[in-house]
């Protein structure tokens, strides 16, 4: 087990919790209903910068996980001994940091969605290549998961439903208005956008790399299906 240094004496590093987990990137995170989501969790985890939003709201994090250079001084302050979790490689995102050290049923991500449309894009990348864990980033407009081998939602009809294929994937579903059994979805190729549900909806893949993409008040559906679901094998 990784193992970081504060205080002058060795604290764990990887988070552990039987409930979800929230994460908290360093991007906007505003309108998200985060307040709310900071005061029901019982385990909070900032990736580098986040910290400086989960002090703002008066919350603590429990572990600060990144290589800390856009974490503010004030912050790194204001912070407990042993909260700060250093990882200074520069291979991985702070995000995949993040990932790799929580050990949860779901983790729940704000902050990484919307800005700069590169960390977008590595977040999103990041869902993919952790496809052992289980989470949801939250953004303005949408919540994002990466597809499970079988998910079933009880959506209403007309209930925007999106696939965006991150690799060659196919799959089936029942309770979408087109369904996409017969399709080899990739992402310079067939791609599932704007669909929608015609009520309770079923989607299998027949194997990781396609992100499911709904309304972000489909939340808390979603946080509740993804927890039921079988998720992946770690990669």
């Amino acid at each position: 087990m990784r193992r970081a240094w504060g205080a002058g004496k060795l604290v764990k590093q990887i988070i552990h919790s039987n409930e979800p987990v929230v994460l908290l990137g360093g991007g906007d995170s505003s309108n998200m209903g985060l307040e709310a989501a900071l005061a029901k969790a019982r385990t909070v985890v900032a990736a580098d910068g986040g910290a400086d939003m989960a002090l703002i709201l008066g919350r603590i994090p429990d572990a600060v996980f990144g290589d800390l250079d856009s974490l503010s001084t004030s912050a790194q302050a204001a912070l407990p001994d042993g909260v700060l979790r250093p990882i200074e490689e520069q291979h991985s995102t702070d995000f995949d940091k993040c990932l790799r050290n929580i050990n949860a049923p779901l983790i729940v991500g704000y902050g990484f969605l919307g800005g700069r449309v590169d960390h977008e894009l590595a977040a999103l990348s990041t869902l993919v290549a952790r496809a052992g864990h289980k989470v949801i980033l939250v953004g303005q407009e949408d919540v994002i998961v990466h597809a499970p081998p079988r998910i079933a939602l009880d959506l209403a009809p007309g209930c925007r439903v999106s696939l965006f294929p991150m690799a060659k994937v196919s799959g089936r579903s029942r309770g979408l208005r087109w369904p996409i059994e017969g399709l080899g979805f990739s992402p310079d190729g067939q791609i599932g956008t704007s669909n929608e549900a015609t009520g309770p909806i079923h989607i299998e893949m027949d194997a990781p790399g396609m992100l499911l993409i709904l309304p972000r008040a489909c939340l808390g559906a979603l946080s509740e299906a993804l927890m039921a679901s079988d998720g992946w094998p770690a990669l």
